[in-house]
């Protein structure tokens, strides 16, 4: 479902970023493939760095669909951004990815926090983060990241998975003592 990313699939996945239901929502915009060969050129060395975590989304054929980041990791906490095709919108991919990811990130990679700041505009992701049984609003509990996040103007929500919130959900039990995947 998920693969580190490379230069391969850049032409597959600037075609995808491009369709105008997805292109305003990418963190990092192309605007020819030229400019998206370069950016995942970047990003490879950026991940080399450890300065971000970037995957590529598969579907169930192993063709890219999207792509899932974690971005300005600092202190075991960073910020996700993810992206699918639109053909593929709605299909499950995103719940499946982010599952994928979240257990790397939290089992392998050591990471803490998980932050998502969604524009309040943005009915299709705040649609997707709130169906998350553990993520949280967390525009009380880290003022300081929101202040961050909205310092020209007040445009995003903040929310936060925890590993301590997803490892409550991912472990927990159902009702004959089986583990339970909750999504």
């Amino acid at each position: 479902m998920l693969k580190k990313r490379d230069l391969h699939d850049a032409p597959v996945l600037f075609e995808l970023m491009s369709h105008p239901e997805v292109f305003p929502y990418v963190r990092h915009k192309a605007y020819s493939s030229d400019e998206f060969y370069f950016l995942t050129k970047h990003t490879l060395e950026a991940e080399e760095n450890g300065e971000l975590i970037s995957r590529t989304i598969l579907d169930e054929w192993g063709h890219p669909i999207g792509t899932i980041n974690l971005f300005d990791i600092t202190d075991g906490k960073g910020f996700l951004a993810t992206w699918i095709g639109q053909p593929y919108f709605g299909k499950g991919y995103n719940r499946i990815a982010k599952e994928s990811f979240f257990e790397e990130l939290f089992f392998q990679l050591n990471i803490e926090a998980i932050f998502m700041k969604i524009r309040k505009t943005n009915g299709r992701s705040m649609k997707a983060a709130l169906k998350i049984p553990y993520v949280s609003l967390a525009n009380e509990t880290y003022p300081e990241v929101l202040a961050q996040i909205n310092q020209l103007e007040d445009t995003y929500d903040l929310f936060v998975i925890t590993k301590e919130q997803y490892l409550f959900h991912y472990y927990k039990e159902d009702a004959n003592g089986e583990e339970a995947l909750e999504a």
